[in-house]
């Protein structure tokens, strides 16, 4: 192309030749007179500019004990309040930025690494778990806030309410008229980190009360089964209100279901029987009249069973995170 662009050049001129090899006028004139190489910049330093010395006095004031955890505008704020002049906010970012210490200056929080709890309860009144579900009340955006208390290891509800907010008040308040209505001081309280159950009055209670207190881990449901499992039994029931037409109906509500859930509904987890049965020590004595009529319709009716019929086991324990069932870490293979 650049041989047809000179031959042609030569007959027709440069204009004709560009337009007839495609070439641009400008970009062939451009190339008839290169500019000059440019030549490196030496640095300038201004005449303003901070000595090095002066650099490093801005530096150590920065990072002195007095500065260190605060941002160049206060210590340029507080500088100046004293009669001190040093450079300007922006210089002082430079400063730092050029040692590599542009981040936050301020002390981070550190927080441990979240345990998973393991809970284990052999007998009613050792482990307690409560939570807060929501309610839909009357209107659209108007909700009740039910709390529920639960014996892990008998399902019993040891205490319930349904309030218009959600408040760490109510929540001391109910675990106190639990406790005292129990009669017996719980080994351990379980929660999730909601704000009521993280909440100052309820750890100052079980504090004072010698109560250990246990958190799930952050956004891990499965650390608080019991609950979870009790408010999905009260919002599956058939009789469970879309919305509930006022606070007082929504609290009617819930007395009777509690009622209902604690001495007539017969849980799956704790061998059929009642959590009022199982709480309060008479469900071996109802499994052992279970045993008693089962063994009567086997002795008239042999060939109606594959076995000897036995009424389900109460269980001798009950978990939170069963430690035989944690999943060690890998080893590492090199």
């Amino acid at each position: 192309m650049e041989e047809a662009f000179t031959a042609v050049e030569h007959e027709l001129g440069t204009t004709a030749a560009c337009r007839l090899t495609g070439r641009s006028r400008a970009t062939h004139y451009r190339r008839l007179k290169p500019p000059p190489p440019r030549r490196p910049r030496s640095p300038q330093v201004q005449p303003s500019a901070l000595t090095a010395e002066e650099r490093d006095a801005v530096l150590a004031l920065m990072n002195s004990p007095e500065y260190a955890e605060l941002p160049p505008a206060q210590i340029w704020a507080r500088e100046l309040d004293t009669g001190r002049y040093h450079c300007s906010v922006s210089t002082m970012y430079r400063i730092l930025r050029e040692h590599g210490q542009n981040g936050e200056r301020r002390r981070q929080a550190v927080h441990p690494a979240r345990t998973v709890p393991e809970l284990v309860a052999t007998a009613p009144s050792q482990v307690w778990s409560w939570d807060i579900t929501k309610a839909a009340g009357p209107g659209k955006g108007i909700w009740y806030h039910a709390y529920v208390i639960i014996d892990i290891f008998s399902r019993y509800i040891v205490g319930h309410t349904v309030e218009l907010v959600e408040s760490a008040e109510r929540a001391e308040e109910l675990i106190r008229e639990a406790i005292e209505r129990n009669g017996i001081v719980p080994e351990t309280v379980h929660a999730d980190r909601g704000t009521s159950m993280t909440s100052k009055k309820v750890s100052q209670l079980l504090t004072e009360l010698g109560v250990t207190r246990s958190h799930s881990r952050p956004k891990v449901s499965n650390d608080n089964p019991y609950s979870e499992a009790q408010f999905k039994t009260t919002k599956y029931m058939a009789d469970f209100p879309q919305r509930f037409d006022s606070l007082a109906h929504a609290r009617e509500w819930f007395d009777a279901f509690i009622s209902y859930y604690n001495h007539e509904h017969r849980h799956s987890g704790i061998g059929l029987h009642t959590p009022a049965s199982v709480h309060f020590g008479t469900a071996e004595e109802i499994r052992d009249q279970r045993a008693v009529t089962l063994a009567e319709a086997y002795a008239r009716h042999p060939e109606r069973f594959g076995r000897r019929p036995r009424p389900p086991e109460i269980p001798q324990t009950a978990w939170i995170n069963d430690p035989s069932k944690r999943r060690e870490p890998a080893p590492q293979t090199s």
